[in-house]
């Protein structure tokens, strides 16, 4: 009886010591990797905040630019093709973050060459992305003179017809007046160094003038998709130096399956995945 004690007593506290050894990994997750989920989702909230200003600001204005006019431009001289541009840019990272998963399969099978490979691949994707979005940016601050305080874009909240033409010269006698309806989107130019804001009547015979749209959306669009792109620009920096340490064989001496790899791909899987909430809101809604 004696012996039987001894034998739960020494169990006992074996399994005492066992549960505080930090021996075993909850959910079967390393620390590191725990702590990338804890990042992501402290990062979720904070695209989430951002995202959710945006709608409240957007569903309260009484006039917002329409998404197929102000993004209608792409390069090489096109032009009225609405989102062709940033489908292009979607498309180069929804690629990038197959390579990505491609690459966590060759550092599972520890196969150095191809996980390199495959993480530069990735690069070539986010770097292809931040290219197009630099385009877009200057395409807007450039040509289009929009800036975190000024928007040349807008809706129009009554029908009408313009009294001056898009240089701001007044229409001819004999010249046919261009018409616009309610919601319709216009963009104010600058011409010369200064802003044509063009004068127009109403149908109701009021007279009235082009006003620069609401200032909220150059301020929200270059802040988040800038928040956004500056995620993208560590990612393809981190990636760079964890391919080179990937190339020196350091993961693979670990015999661990390449788990920075595995790291680095929710990074980016996450990041992938908050452009799909970034599209929707400023490119389709």
């Amino acid at each position: 009886m004696a012996t039987t004690e001894t034998v739960t007593e020494n169990k006992t506290v074996d399994q005492q010591e066992d549960a505080w050894s930090g021996g075993k990994e909850p959910f079967k997750a390393s620390y590191g990797k725990l702590m990338m989920w804890y990042f992501l989702l402290s990062d979720a909230f904070t695209f989430a905040g951002f995202l959710i200003s945006y709608g409240a600001l957007r569903f309260s204005s009484p006039s917002w630019p329409v998404p197929d006019f102000v993004f209608s431009t792409a390069p090489f001289g096109i032009h009225d093709a609405p989102l062709i541009f940033v489908t292009i840019m979607s498309f180069l990272l929804i690629i990038s973050s197959g390579t990505m998963v491609r690459a966590v399969q060759e550092g599972h099978r520890e196969n150095v060459r191809g996980v390199v490979f495959w993480l530069l691949m990735t690069v070539l994707g986010g770097a292809g992305f931040l290219g197009c979005q630099a385009w877009e940016w200057n395409n807007l601050i450039a040509a289009e003179h929009m800036s975190v305080t000024t928007n040349p874009f807008g809706t129009h909240t009554v029908s009408g017809e313009y009294l001056e033409d898009e240089n701001g010269e007044p229409y001819g006698p004999n010249k046919e007046r261009e018409a616009f309806e309610e919601g319709e989107s216009y963009l104010i130019h600058q011409h010369d160094g200064e802003w044509v804001q063009r004068q127009f009547v109403t149908e109701a015979g009021l007279v009235g003038e082009q006003q620069f749209g609401p200032k909220a959306f150059g301020a929200l669009f270059f802040f988040i998709t800038g928040f956004h792109g500056f995620h993208v620009l560590s990612g393809v920096a981190f990636l760079l130096i964890i391919a080179i340490n990937a190339a020196s064989g350091i993961y693979a001496r670990r015999q661990n399956g390449h788990e920075m790899v595995e790291k680095i791909g929710l990074y980016w899987h996450f990041v992938d995945l908050v452009w799909v909430f970034v599209f929707l809101v400023f490119y389709l809604l």
